[in-house]
């Protein structure tokens, strides 16, 4: 195996990329940014990093202290994969890189994502001034995970789980998410051949999909 290549200067930008710097590091980190994962779930969310190498990057992760390993309890026993409270403060990093490159001109935003990478992108994209007075709990269901919203303050508050009583709910797969989100389409279509399934106060999904504006690209306001 290859040596990992270091940068051993004194500037702490330097050594975060000597930690977290190696190809497919960050994005473990973001797959974790929402919870525990098993290592197949990890894999399913990387596709491209392969088991071996999603092995090698965990094993770093977890020597710098940014990730650990630990077993559930009773009734799943399974083990997981977390970041340590340290890690966890990547978090701001994580959603400030995913601000910045979403006004990149070369953006692909018809690539494939993972469940958790389309999620984080509503934190990275969430328009505080939109949701001005807007207090409400919104669960989004999709490919079989469910996440819970929460925007109080002008702030989102987002995490993994469910919730019983959310003043809406959607269910649904992850291209219609996207497409809620990324167009005007219009709901009643996707209502009826059953591709979104909602439960509650449908003004609320409106307005809720009106939060996550895609910026505009870096240059355009140029002309370039």
């Amino acid at each position: 195996m290859a040596r990992k290549r270091r940068y051993d200067s004194g500037c702490a930008v330097a050594h975060a990329l000597d930690l977290v710097g190696e190809r497919w590091a960050l994005l473990v980190v973001r797959e974790l940014l929402l919870g525990p994962k098993r290592f197949t779930d990890l894999l399913a969310g990387l596709p491209g990093a392969g088991p071996d190498m999603l092995t090698q990057r965990l094993r770093e992760l977890t020597e710098a202290q940014v990730v650990r390993r630990r077993r559930l309890g009773p009734p799943s026993a399974s083990w997981v994969y977390e970041l340590t409270p340290w890690g966890g403060e990547l978090a701001p990093t994580v959603l400030g890189l995913a601000r910045w490159a979403a006004r990149s001109p070369g953006m692909a935003y018809d690539a494939p994502l993972s469940v958790d990478s389309v999620m984080l992108s509503l934190a990275a994209l969430f328009d505080r001034r939109t949701a001005a007075e807007l207090n409400a709990t919104i669960v989004i269901r999709v490919d079989d995970q469910a996440f819970r919203l929460r925007i109080a303050d002008g702030e989102l508050g987002l995490t993994r789980g469910d919730d019983e009583q959310p003043d809406a709910a959607l269910e649904t797969d992850q291209d219609s998410l996207l497409a809620l989100l990324r167009t005007d389409r219009d709901l009643d279509p996707m209502l009826a051949d059953g591709s979104l399934r909602l439960t509650g106060d449908r003004a609320l999904i409106e307005r809720f999909r009106q939060l996550f504006p895609l910026p505009q690209p870096a240059g355009a306001e140029r002309g370039a």
